[in-house]
């Protein structure tokens, strides 16, 4: 019995049994981003769901700056990111993650500011956020124009005993062939009854 050697074998043979010893090849797994580029790409798309997140416009880039408190209106302010964004961006709208890196360098250099104090407030911010966006106004004056019992006056017939607003009958005069006077308040009472008694002439 002749015996099959290595070259006598079909070369399929040979190099499925070579595949079958090796080690299977695995696909690198994609470096996770950290928290900066994390909020990146949300600072990104925030307002815009047509954005993938990639670039960052001037005013996504200070709503991220004022929620992370670079913003502050006296070491940094609106007026200083614009200049330094359109430094860097020239004549497109937005920065990729590259470009956005070189305008956190401007603003650190000319502000005398550490890049990385810059970059971590931006990664510890958090998620975008809507609440509070927009506060009340209260103060005094606020208080005293929404409060009622201090009108006097024609505008004081704008609302009723209880604050609320009379609309129309508070701001039009209705004729109601009284021959009264608007806001007269002892109308079909015993005093006026009486004043209309006619008095006797003397003959």
């Amino acid at each position: 019995m002749a015996t099959e050697t290595a070259t006598s074998r079909p070369l399929s043979a040979v190099s499925n049994a070579s595949n079958a010893s090796a080690s299977p090849r695995t696909s690198p797994t994609p470096t996770p981003c950290g928290p900066f580029e994390q909020n990146f790409r949300a600072f990104a798309r925030f307002g815009d769901c047509k954005n993938p997140g990639d670039v960052i416009t001037l005013s996504s880039s200070d709503k991220w700056f004022k929620q992370a408190g670079v913003i502050d209106g006296k070491k940094v302010s609106t007026v200083d990111t614009g200049i330094y964004f359109k430094q860097i961006a020239k004549a497109k709208k937005a920065l990729n993650l590259k470009e956005y890196n070189q305008f956190l360098e401007r603003i650190a250099t000319n502000k005398k500011i550490e890049l990385d104090d810059i970059k971590n407030k931006l990664s510890s911010c958090g998620a975008p956020a809507t609440s509070k966006t927009t506060t009340t106004a209260i103060s005094g004056a606020v208080a005293r124009l929404t409060d009622h019992t201090k009108y006097t006056g024609t505008h004081k017939q704008r609302f009723d005993e209880t604050g609320k607003g009379r609309g129309k009958a508070g701001r039009v005069d209705i004729k109601n062939g009284s021959g009264y006077v608007q806001g007269f308040n002892k109308e079909g009472t015993k005093e006026v009854a009486q004043s209309k008694i006619p008095t006797p002439t003397s003959t």
